[in-house]
C-alpha cells in the first residue's frame, strides 16, 4: 500500500535545492518547444545568456526588469507567510503608481529631497489602502481574500482608466490616455549614466534585507510565522491573529504599491493603463520560487527577469517566439510546487499486516 507521510524536518539542502532544481528543470523542459520550433538549443540558450550578460546595457535592463518583481515578490512572500493569499498586487501596484503621479506631477512643487520621499510614502500608502479592504473583510467577516483581492484588481484598473481619461489626463498627450509626467525633481535617481536602472533597485534590496531580518530575528516575525503555521494555536497562545493578519496585509499592499512608484517615478515618468505587463501576478511566482524567503525573492526576481530579457534577445536573434519566457516562468512555478510537495512529504510503501479481528 502506498502512503504519503509528512517529513519530520526537511533538510536545509532540500529546502534550498528545490527552487534551484526547479529552475534548472524548467529550462530543460523549455528545450522541447525550442527543438520543435527548429531552433538550435545550445545557440538559443547562448543567445539568452548573451542577452542578459553580453553588455552593461543588457545587464542593466535585467536589473530594471527585476526591480518591480522584487517589490511584488516581497509583497506576496510576506503575506503568504501568514497564509494570507494576496492575489491583488497588480491592482495595488497601479494604486501606488496613481498616487505617485497625482502628487509628483505638480500637485506640490518642492525640492526633490522632500518630493521623492513624499512620493514613496504616499505610493506605499495607496497600495496599502488597496489591501486594507480585503484584509478587513477577511478579519471581520471571514471573506475569502483570494476572491476579494483578485476581483479588486479589475475594479482598480477600470478606476485607473477612468482617471487617465479625467482628472489625471495629460492635456498635452494629444488625446492619448496617459497622465501628466512626474516633475524632474520627483524622479528617482539613475544608478548608471544613460541606463534605465534606477535607485528603486536599492530601495528593493534594502527592504528585502530588512524583511529577512525581521522575519528571522524579531518578535513580529515570530508571530507572523506562528500565525502562518497554525492560526488556532497562535490565538490560544495569546497572539492577536486578526491584528497580525491586518498588519501584514498593510505591509504587503505597501510593497506592491512601491512597485508602481518605481515604474512611474523611476522608469517611465508617467502612468498609462498598460504600465504593468503582469508584475503583480509574476510576483507570486517569484515568491513561490523563493520559498517565501525575502532574500530568496531577490535571487528569484533576478532569475525571472533574466529569463524575460534573455528570451526577448533570443527572439530577435533567432526568430523564436518571446512567449518562451512565459513558458519557462510557468514551468518554474509548476516545478517548484511539485518540489515543495516532495520536500514536505515522502511516499512510502508498506505491506498491510493481517491480524486477528
Amino acid at each position: 500500500m502506498i502512503r504519503i507521510e509528512p517529513r519530520t524536518a526537511p533538510g536545509r539542502l532540500m529546502t534550498l535545492g528545490v527552487p534551484v532544481l526547479s529552475a534548472v528543470i524548467a529550462l530543460a523542459l523549455a528545450a522541447i518547444p525550442l527543438a520543435l520550433a527548429g531552433a538550435d538549443i545550445t545557440l538559443a540558450y547562448a543567445e539568452m545568456v548573451k542577452g542578459v550578460f553580453g553588455s552593461v546595457f543588457a545587464f542593466s535592463e535585467m536589473l530594471t526588469r527585476a526591480t518591480p518583481l522584487m517589490f511584488t515578490g516581497l509583497a506576496a512572500a510576506l503575506a503568504f507567510r501568514a497564509k494570507l493569499w494576496n492575489i491583488g498586487a497588480e491592482g495595488q501596484l497601479y494604486l501606488g503608481a496613481m498616487a505617485a503621479v497625482a502628487i509628483g506631477a505638480g500637485a506640490v512643487d518642492i525640492p526633490g529631497i522632500f518630493l521623492i520621499p513624499l512620493i514613496i510614502i504616499l505610493g506605499a500608502a495607496a497600495g496599502a489602502a488597496g489591501m486594507a479592504v480585503p484584509a478587513l473583510l477577511k478579519t471581520r467577516f471571514g471573506a475569502d481574500e483570494v476572491v476579494t483581492t483578485l476581483l479588486l484588481n479589475f475594479i482598480i484598473l477600470i478606476f485607473v482608466q477612468m482617471m487617465l481619461e479625467g482628472a489625471l489626463k495629460d492635456p498635452m498627450s494629444l488625446g492619448w490616455p496617459q497622465s501628466a509626467p512626474v516633475l524632474d525633481q520627483g524622479m528617482l535617481p539613475q544608478l548608471m549614466p544613460r541606463m534605465r536602472v534606477h535607485s528603486g533597485l536599492i530601495l528593493a534590496l534594502v527592504l528585502a534585507g530588512i524583511a529577512q531580518f525581521m522575519l528571522a530575528r524579531s518578535v513580529w516575525g515570530f508571530r507572523l510565522r506562528a500565525v502562518g503555521e497554525n492560526a488556532a494555536a497562535a490565538r490560544h497562545a495569546g497572539i492577536g491573529v486578526n491584528r497580525s493578519l491586518f498588519g501584514v496585509a498593510i505591509l504587503s499592499g505597501g510593497l506592491a504599491g512601491l512597485a508602481g512608484v518605481s515604474e512611474v517615478a523611476g522608469l517611465k515618468g508617467y502612468l498609462t493603463a498598460d504600465l504593468s505587463p503582469g508584475f503583480g501576478y509574476t510576483g507570486i511566482v517569484v515568491a513561490m520560487l523563493a520559498g517565501l524567503s525575502p532574500v530568496g525573492v531577490v535571487i528569484s526576481a533576478l532569475f525571472i527577469a533574466s529569463v524575460f530579457v534573455g528570451a526577448d534577445s533570443m527572439s530577435r536573434a533567432m526568430g523564436v517566439s518571446s512567449y518562451l519566457a512565459d513558458l519557462v516562468v510557468s514551468m518554474s512555478l509548476l516545478c517548484v510546487l511539485i518540489g515543495g510537495f516532495v520536500a514536505r512529504y515522502r511516499i512510502t510503501r508498506s505491506t498491510p499486516t493481517v491480524g486477528a479481528a
